[in-house]
C-alpha cells in the first residue's frame, strides 16, 4: 500500500501573526509548526504502515523553509518526502494550492491520500476535497476513525452530534481531524535517519496537467480585502458593589443586552 500525506507548515499563532503589504501571511518572519490536523493524518498513515507495511510519502508546498516539517515527518516514521516550491506558486489561495498539489500528486503512486481537515492559518477545509476533484477520486472528509479493509477504507466521518460510517474503494482521499489520534513523538534514531534522507524537490515544470493561469497569487480567485492580527479585547466594565447589588446589576445588564 502506498500512502501520500499532504502536510503544511503553518504559523505558530501563539508567537503572533505578520502580514505582507498585499494581505498574505509573511510566513518567513514567523515561527512555524506542522498543522495539527495534518499531523493526525500523518499518524494515521504511520499506523497503517505499522499494520500493513505501507509506504508513506509526505508532500508539502511552500518556501524552502517548509522542508522542516518534512524532516519532522520523516523523523516520526515517513519513508519519503517531496517539497513543491517555486516563486510562481507564492500567494496561492485554496484553488491554486489544490491545483498545485494535484499536479505534484500526478507524479506519485498512491492508493490513499490523507490530508488534514483544514489548516489553522486559513480554516477553509477546502484543499483536501478540491484535490480529490482535480484527481477525480472519492473523498471522505472529517475522519475521526480510519481503517483499511482489503482495497477499501472504512471511515467514521464526524457529523454534528453523531457520525457516518462510509466505505470507499481506493484510490481515494481522506481528510483527518486532529481528534483522530494522538500523534507519536520523533525518536532520536528517527531524527538521525531523517537528516540522512533526501527530500525530493518539485518545481513549476514538474507539475502535470496544470495551467499557469491557475497558479500562485495571479491564479487565485480569492481576494483579501483586509487582514489583521486577532483583535485584543478590552478590560470591560468594572464595578465595585456588595454581593446583593452585584447580582442585581448583573441581571439588569444581561436583560438590557437581551441575553436573558
Amino acid at each position: 500500500m502506498k500512502i501520500v500525506v499532504c502536510i503544511k507548515q503553518v504559523p505558530d499563532t501563539k508567537g503572533g501573526v505578520q502580514f505582507n503589504p498585499d494581505g498574505t501571511l509573511n510566513r518567513g518572519a514567523m515561527l512555524a509548526i506542522m498543522n495539527p490536523d495534518d499531523k493526525a493524518g500523518l499518524e494515521a498513515a504511520l499506523r497503517l504502515k505499522d499494520q500493513y507495511d505501507a509506504e508513506v510519502t509526505v508532500l508539502t508546498m511552500g518556501l524552502p523553509k517548509a522542508s522542516e516539517v518534512l524532516v519532522e515527518a520523516m523523523a516520526m516514521g515517513a519513508d519519503k518526502a517531496v517539497l513543491v516550491t517555486d516563486r510562481v506558486l507564492g500567494g496561492a489561495d485554496t484553488w491554486a494550492t489544490s491545483t498545485t498539489l494535484a499536479g505534484a500528486l500526478r507524479n506519485l503512486d498512491y492508493d490513499l491520500i490523507i490530508t488534514g481537515r483544514q489548516a489553522i492559518d486559513g480554516d477553509t477545509a477546502q484543499v483536501g476535497p478540491q484535490i480529490s476533484e482535480h484527481l477525480n477520486i472519492p473523498v471522505i472528509s472529517y475522519a475521526q476513525d480510519l481503517k483499511v479493509d482489503g482495497d477499501s477504507v472504512i471511515v467514521e466521518r464526524q457529523f454534528e452530534d453523531r457520525h457516518h460510517v462510509i466505505k470507499a474503494k481506493m484510490p481515494c482521499l481522506v481528510t483527518a481531524l486532529a481528534e483522530l489520534n494522538e500523534p507519536r513523538y520523533m525518536t532520536p534514531g528517527g531524527i538521525f535517519d531523517a537528516y540522512e534522507k533526501e527530500i525530493t524537490e518539485m518545481h513549476r515544470d514538474d507539475l502535470i496537467d496544470v495551467e499557469d493561469a491557475n497558479l500562485g497569487l495571479k491564479g487565485s480567485p480569492t481576494k483579501i480585502a483586509k487582514a489583521s492580527d486577532k483583535v485584543r479585547k478590552g478590560t470591560g466594565e468594572q464595578v465595585n458593589l456588595d454581593p446583593e447589588a452585584s447580582v442585581a446589576y448583573l441581571l439588569e445588564t444581561l436583560e438590557k443586552k437581551h441575553v436573558i
